[in-house]
């Protein structure tokens, strides 16, 4: 029997070392993780509401966006897929519905957050946090909605900024004892900060978030793992990536009018559609019969 990715994610969350999941916004890049070989990956919010809006992470995704886009990435990468769910879309009613909606979708686990709506990237400024009791019954409804009882409930509170740490640290228990199988404590700034979130929670799954603000120190996998952090995500690495790459050679191409001369700087076609899984379907079209010239080919 095929292991269910909910279960697959609780037992990577289970070992000593920390699981790095590349953070994606749609299914080209859910499948390129998938390719690179790693164990898991990670919805991003800010890369979602870019890519499906190209506007900032503000508050503008609906819970339906965002729960139809993780079900594609599942569906493309094969991998435990964690989500980014906002605040659960509202109060402690609205939060069961978005994790049952989730959980059809086929993700492994979600995070969900302490903010006030609208809510803010955790690395921008305007950020509200709810009372603590609010969240408190929004995580107990979280984890009564799972169906699925390895379904991974991650509770991210935002209190750092707003409230300072050592209320982020007492929210982190509360959240804790209320149900939350992972904490992620946003945006800790420097390494004293982390430390002192790792040497709280000491032997509490925690999560990393590798987010490019420069507020989080960058710290490789290994050593996030001695810590205690047992999944560090990496949101909007890869689009940061692509847009340089994307500029240039729309730059090029407006200077010059032609692409000749970056066809060696840019994936090849045989590339591109062997990524897109073209050979798979060519071999489903033999398997199944499809004429030979309705084949999908090169």
């Amino acid at each position: 029997m095929t292991e269910r990715l909910t279960t697959r994610l609780r037992n990577l969350l289970a070992r000593p070392q920390c699981t790095v999941a590349p953070g994606v916004a749609d299914a080209l890049a859910a499948r390129l993780v998938a390719l690179e070989g790693f164990d898991a990956v990670y919805m991003t919010g800010f890369g979602t509401s870019l890519t499906r809006l190209g506007m900032p992470d503000v508050g503008l995704l609906t819970a339906s966006e965002m729960i139809d886009n993780s079900g594609r990435i599942v569906d493309a990468s094969g991998l435990p897929v964690v989500a980014d769910a906002d605040t659960g879309y509202g109060n402690p009613i609205n939060t069961r519905r978005t994790i049952r909606d989730y959980e059809k979708a086929g993700v492994a686990g979600v995070h969900i957050e302490d903010q006030a709506w609208p809510k803010r990237c955790g690395h921008l400024a305007g950020k509200r946090v709810i009372p603590t009791a609010e969240m408190v019954a929004k995580i107990k409804a979280a984890c009564d909605a799972r169906r699925d009882p390895d379904f991974v409930i991650i509770t991210r509170t935002d209190a750092i900024a707003v409230e300072g740490l050592d209320a982020a640290l007492e929210r982190g228990e509360r959240y804790r004892e209320a149900g939350a199988d992972v904490l992620f404590i946003e945006a800790p700034v420097g390494r004293a900060e982390v430390e002192r979130v790792a040497n709280h929670f000491k032997g509490v799954p925690l999560l990393y978030n590798m987010a490019a603000s420069g507020k989080t120190p960058d710290l490789p996998a290994d050593e996030l793992g001695r810590l205690g952090f047992r999944l560090a995500i990496y949101p909007n690495w890869l689009i940061l990536a692509a847009i340089p790459a994307m500029q240039n050679l729309l730059k090029e191409l407006k200077r010059t009018g032609s692409i000749a001369h970056l066809r060696d700087k840019v994936a090849t076609f045989k590339q591109f559609t062997d990524i897109a899984g073209l050979p798979e379907i060519q071999e489903l079209e033999a398997r199944y019969g499809v004429p030979e010239d309705q084949r999908a080919g090169l």
